[in-house]
């Protein structure tokens, strides 16, 4: 992909985020553009990195909104960006995860024929594996400079 003030939106399980907040200062260097979930930017600034206390949802049903609302907020960033990179590491005994949000959000880089990129392999034990392959990503095998 060419450097010349691309955007990239990351997507990833937001247990990912530290690596998302790392892997977005490397693309920066690299001249591009990089929209990280707000609630990564949110972990960057208060130096709190556990999910479980962003996750309130769990334990107060009324806050699904607030997920919907970051939801919305990451997929405009999806639609606003060049392409996607999805980083998948492992994460419930699976390599290459990904989990519900990401899929959601492939799928629509997807549907706007933007490029996603994958970090990792998927594993072909992943219920999503099928639904990864059939949007045709590229996979880079852990090397982002092949974007």
């Amino acid at each position: 992909m060419e450097q010349s003030k691309k955007t990239i939106a990351i997507c990833c399980s937001a247990s990912f985020y530290k690596q998302a907040l790392e892997v977005q200062e490397q693309l920066r260097t690299r001249g591009f553009r990089v929209l990280v979930p707000n609630t990564a930017n949110t972990m960057k600034r208060t130096g709190d990195f556990k999910v479980e206390h962003y996750k309130t949802w769990y334990k107060n049903p009324a806050d699904y909104k607030r997920k919907a609302k970051l939801m919305r907020q990451h997929f405009k960033k999806v639609i606003e960006a060049d392409a996607i990179l999805v980083l998948n590491y492992r994460k419930k005994g699976m390599e290459g995860y990904v989990g519900g949000n990401g899929l959601m959000e492939m799928a629509i880089a997807f549907h706007y024929k933007k490029p996603i990129y994958v970090l990792n392999p998927v594993s072909e034990s992943s219920p999503l594996y099928e639904e990864i392959l059939g949007m045709g990503p590229v996979f880079l095998k852990g090397n982002l400079n092949t974007i």
